[in-house]
């Protein structure tokens, strides 16, 4: 009988590294191991991180399967971007402060097997639509919230990458032009409103203009706790302003991913990331204002869930682009 070939799959945030294995069928996923990123230690520390954690990943699956190193074929990598999938480059990293860093070389170098780049929304939204939420789209959209939000798009059953390679920055589309500043350098970005760092962020502002709340109970008075999960939290609790938050970012979300129904027309829109925490209380009032936003024919035949792939979305993409770019 002959073995499937493994890859391992690298999801690099803003906040946490992710790394696991995978049979090239996607049927599995193994030794899934994390830790945080710890940006501000610079683009080679990281980098240190990501090469130990596939070593450890690889160690833990041929224990696990009995696979032995000669079964691994490569590493699929999802950073973020812009970035140069074709020389393994990532131009420049908001979240992490890296320019022109050649990621994909180093990793290979480091590790000596074969390596692909792609970033790392692309990735989520493709391991959604290979094994997850997004399965059998032909038309698809991700998004990724978290530290920001990343976006991906598979049109006509392929992800689409645009003419330099960074189609689907759907956090860095503009919601208001005169809004809030975003890490890019830009104003108004949906990431300088929706992302987690922006729900803790309005959270705190909040509290600081003399709302009452549970919010500063869950951090002990120290506000600058407040992260966007202590914003859900206080939110199941039945929190005012927490829900007020929550609701608030859903009519964010809404006008931002009604204009994607209006231009792309997707079959499924997959929210991923540590947002879908808040369950109905976000997914409810986004959709509401998709209807009202959107035509009602992109509507009616697009549905917007979250995804599946709770942490693993971004690993399971990153093979499924290594695969792509080593067909």
């Amino acid at each position: 009988m002959t073995r499937s070939p493994y890859l391992v799959g690298v999801d690099l945030g803003g906040t946490n590294i992710v790394v696991g294995a995978m049979p090239a069928d996607g049927s599995a996923v193994h030794a899934v191991h994390s830790e945080p990123t710890r940006a501000h230690e610079g683009a080679d520390a990281v980098t240190g991180r990501i090469v130990r954690l596939v070593e450890d990943v690889i160690a833990a699956t041929c224990q696990e399967t009995g696979a032995t190193r000669a079964d691994f074929m490569g590493v699929g990598i999802g950073a973020p971007g812009p970035l140069d999938r074709a020389s393994g480059v990532v131009l420049i990293t908001p979240n992490l402060g890296w320019t022109n860093y050649p990621l994909r070389d180093r990793v290979s170098a480091a590790v000596g097997l074969p390596a692909a780049l792609d970033n790392d929304a692309n990735c989520a939204t493709l391991g959604e639509w290979w094994i997850g939420a997004a399965r059998g789209a032909q038309h698809a959209i991700g998004l990724t919230i978290g530290t920001g939000i990343g976006g991906g798009l598979i049109l006509n059953g392929a992800l689409y990458h645009g003419a330099s390679g960074i189609a689907g920055e759907i956090g860095h589309t503009s919601i208001e032009t005169n809004g809030r500043r975003c890490n890019c350098g830009n104003y108004g970005c949906l990431e300088a409103y929706a992302s987690g760092t922006a729900i803790a962020t309005r959270a705190r502002e909040a509290l600081q203009g003399g709302e009452t709340s549970r919010l500063a109970e869950l951090v002990d008075g120290d506000l600058e706790r407040i992260t966007a999960q202590t914003v859900y939290s206080a939110a199941e609790l039945g929190d005012t302003v927490a829900l007020h938050v929550v609701r608030e970012t859903a009519r964010f979300l809404g006008a931002g991913i009604a204009n994607l129904l209006n231009i792309f027309n997707p079959d499924v829109v997959v929210i991923a990331g540590g947002v879908t925490q808040a369950g109905d209380a976000l997914f409810e009032p986004l959709r509401a204002e998709v209807r009202r936003r959107a035509f009602k024919p992109a509507v009616d035949v697009c549905r917007i869930v979250p995804g599946v792939l709770p942490g693993t979305a971004g690993v399971a993409g990153a093979v499924a682009a290594f695969l792509q770019q080593h067909p």
